[in-house]
């Protein structure tokens, strides 16, 4: 299988263990945790992130569970869905 363009490239990658809050989330593997989208974009995509999120009974939308824009894996998946965040 080939090797996505952005695989093994610096700048879709990195973890901050120097970070107060590092790790953010609880049973990450730290090894391999991308601190890139430490705020993630689809958050503002509300209910169409897909991610494993609630909603806390203020409002306010917790994603404490969700780990996609922690997965080095996933840094394609994040960009590809930059577009719907225009819309």
């Amino acid at each position: 299988m080939d090797k996505e363009w952005w695989e093994g490239k610096g700048f879709s990658c990195f973890t901050n263990t120097k970070c107060e809050y590092f790790p953010c989330h609880e049973g990450a593997d730290p090894e391999q945790f991308n601190c890139l989208f430490c705020y993630c974009p689809l958050y503002t995509l509300g209910q169409d992130c897909e991610g494993k999120y609630t909603y806390l009974e203020n409002g306010v939308k917790d994603c404490s569970n969700c780990l996609i824009p922690h997965i080095p894996q996933n840094y394609g998946y994040i960009i590809e869905r930059f577009q719907e965040l225009d819309q």
